[in-house]
């Protein structure tokens, strides 16, 4: 045998493609009773497509909540497309699924983090690691396309 078996990779193989059927889903039919998603992205990360001024306010990591108001959510094989209103400016924003950093569901206390390998990033064949966590149990803020910090909710 000339490797090992890269469970690592395949989980995060696995969890992206979890998200990319959940938001398929939403994107068909809308958010189901309850249920909203924070979903926080490196904003560096190739493909990362976000107003300038948006970049300007977060250089390195953005969470962006779907809940009330989106519009054009558009899923493919790399990431997904959506419209969200911020302070009553609608932007449209591309992220790739490589750019995720966490996703969660606090409706059903549901969460995934995506950990990143600090030194790594020029080695293609690195994946970073992948980890399932409960999502916080707290009441979210209230609002529609808001940014937040889920600084508090991290381990």
């Amino acid at each position: 045998m000339t490797g090992a078996i890269d469970y690592g990779g395949m989980m995060h193989r696995a969890m992206q493609g979890l998200i990319a059927e959940v938001l398929t889903r939403v994107a068909e039919s809308e958010l189901p009773g309850e249920h909203h998603f924070f979903i926080t992205f490196d904003t560096r990360e190739d493909g990362v497509e976000i107003a300038d001024w948006l970049r300007e306010r977060y250089p390195a990591e953005m969470t962006i909540v779907i809940q009330h108001w989106y519009e054009d959510l558009h899923v493919n094989a790399d990431g997904f497309e959506i419209t969200l209103n911020f302070g009553n400016s609608p932007e449209r924003l591309v992220i790739p699924f490589d750019a995720l950093r966490t996703f969660v569901d606090p409706s059903v206390e549901f969460g995934l983090r995506f950990e990143t390998q600090e030194g790594d990033e020029d080695d293609e064949d690195d994946i970073p690691d992948a980890e399932i966590e409960d999502a916080p149990t707290e009441d979210p803020p209230k609002g529609s396309g808001e940014v937040v910090s889920l600084d508090k909710w991290r381990k």
